[in-house]
């Protein structure tokens, strides 16, 4: 659930929404959904001073009921 809802939000603000994939793993520091986007989309996605990016990370916070992790990457990796 936590996957789609992150994926929702990042395609309403890239250029790209078709490059857009959030994949979730399981680990012992708990969940990590891995979030690729275009490379032209990063900064975007991010924001000035990573402000989009921890407004992303406070909502998927306030939707879990555990410890989740939110990394953002671009396709090239």
């Amino acid at each position: 659930m936590l996957a789609q809802a992150v994926e929702h939000l990042i395609k309403n603000i890239v250029d790209f929404p078709d490059d857009v994939s959030v994949k979730s793993h399981e680990n012992s520091r708990g969940e990590l959904l891995r979030v690729r986007v275009n490379p032209e989309d990063i900064g975007r996605v991010i924001g000035r001073g990573g402000r989009t990016a921890n407004a992303i990370r406070t909502v998927v916070q306030a939707l879990s009921d555990h410890k989740v992790r939110v990394d953002i990457m671009d396709v090239r990796r």
